[in-house]
């Protein structure tokens, strides 16, 4: 079986670890966003890449869900001591590493689905890792308020325009602000950019496209945001598994980035979001059952159970729900 999966960051990381589990033998090709990509010190990281390789590898800090575990500080500290910024993003010694790795091949003129897959040699995740373009693609989000106009800048990175409708850089808005109310959310760069060789061709072949419990906004919806992804899948047979329980995001700020696009964070909105055109199954939490018969979601085959990724066991049986319904939808 061929599995494509658009994938974000720690909620996809973990679905791909039950996808695994539950379907060993599949050709399971990942869709990565790298709109959450970031240059810090000199370096390029890409957050969702590198969780998804991390965990799958067996090399994440399980506690946190994102970066190495057993991770170590001296670096920061030391570029802190320089007063060198930013101050407000945390990077391990080893996920230095991966950075310095990266950024080395891309300066050899190697493009980053080229470098991903260099990576990924290290840490055979099992699956085949591509980022969804290989150009240049930033996710920038307009505040509603500039939180920094009584307090002046704080170390910050990325768009600076200033006012009360300054841009940030998607990374500065969740880490450093801590999602404060925006007013927009704009994948800069994405109708420029292409996708990287081999998505489509990946979209074309799966037998079923995946949509996990990623932000929708934020991950999936930069992917889709590259031309030509969103067609592709639309022509396929699409599960998704909400990323939202009971009116709230099972991790992150998923609210507030459904809040910044006028999007309600229900487990219905988010499915009505996507639509019909691109989402045939979704699956939502038993809390969530009443989604199963709402008009707001005529076309599309909606099931409920237990979505909560406690352990494997719990993890791998949402992802054999998702590829069961996927083979029901697909006949």
């Amino acid at each position: 079986m061929r599995i494509t999966v658009l994938a974000g960051g720690v909620g996809a990381a973990r679905f791909l670890r039950g996808l695994k589990a539950e379907s060993p033998d599949a050709e399971i090709t990942v869709v990565g966003n790298t709109g959450d990509d970031i240059h810090l010190f000199g370096l390029h990281v890409s957050p969702d890449l590198d969780t998804v390789m991390y965990t799958l590898g067996g090399g994440i800090s399980e506690e946190q869900g994102w970066g190495r575990a057993g991770e170590t500080f001296t670096v920061l500290e030391e570029l802190a001591a320089y007063g060198a910024g930013p101050d407000w993003f945390s990077l391990g010694d080893r996920d230095f590493a991966t950075h310095i790795a990266r950024t080395s091949m891309l300066g050899e003129g190697l493009a980053l689905s080229a470098v991903t897959a260099a990576l990924c040699q290290r840490w055979q995740p099992g699956v085949k890792l591509i980022p969804m373009s290989d150009d240049p693609v930033e996710t920038h989000v307009v505040l509603q308020d500039d939180p920094d106009q009584h307090t002046g800048p704080q170390n910050t990175t990325g768009p600076q325009n200033t006012g009360p409708h300054r841009t940030v850089h998607f990374q500065e808005w969740w880490v450093r602000l801590h999602a404060v109310p925006a007013a927009d959310i704009i994948v800069t760069g994405a109708r420029d950019a292409v996708p990287a060789p081999g998505v489509l061709e990946a979209i074309d072949a799966a037998d079923a496209v995946l949509l996990p419990p990623s932000n929708p906004v934020v991950s999936i919806g930069a992917i889709l945001a590259i031309p030509g992804i969103a067609e592709a899948v639309s022509e396929k047979t699409v599960v998704g598994v909400s990323p939202i329980i009971g009116g709230a995001p099972v991790r992150g700020m998923a609210d507030a980035c459904l809040a910044a696009i006028g999007v309600p964070a229900t487990a219905t909105a988010v499915a009505a979001h996507y639509g019909p055109q691109l989402l045939n199954g979704w699956l939502v939490d038993d809390r969530d059952k009443a989604a199963v018969d709402v008009p707001e979601l005529a076309g599309i085959t909606v099931r409920a159970l237990p979505l909560y990724m406690t352990d494997l066991a719990a993890t791998a049986a949402i992802a054999r729900a998702a590829l069961d319904l996927a083979g029901e939808l697909h006949g």
